[in-house]
């Protein structure tokens, strides 16, 4: 059975950090990303990363801020979240792809996790 359990989400003040991880297990994946859905806007990738190169990829609005890592030994993606801003209140969902290609393209992730909660107060 394939999961990805996201777990690290929760409230934060502007300015501060926060950590989400994704665990995955019963499949290898090529790629993982974390997308993100505020109220009433369209779902977008916030950062993904190829597990065979290592190559990352970051929405501009939170580049120099956000951090996406994996670890192999674990097989768990990490998003390092820091200077968070109001605007990055969503819920983060973890996504994972066995294709190669724009891991920030939804349709090449086939499994999701639930979705965690990240509220950034002002």
């Amino acid at each position: 059975q394939v999961q990805l359990v996201e777990s690290g989400g929760g409230l934060v003040q502007a300015g501060g950090s926060l950590r989400l991880s994704c665990a995955a297990s019963g499949r290898t994946f090529y790629g993982m990303a974390w997308f993100r859905q505020a109220p009433g806007k369209e779902r977008e990738c916030a950062a993904a990363i190829s597990w065979s190169d290592g190559s990352t990829y970051y929405v501009d609005s939170v580049k120099g801020r956000f951090t996406i890592s994996t670890d192999n030994a674990r097989n768990t993606v990490n998003l390092q979240m820091n200077s968070l801003k109001p605007e990055d209140t969503a819920v983060y969902y973890c996504a994972g792809s066995t294709w190669s290609g724009n891991y920030h393209d939804p349709a090449l992730h086939y499994w999701w996790g639930q979705g965690t909660q990240v509220t950034v107060s002002s």
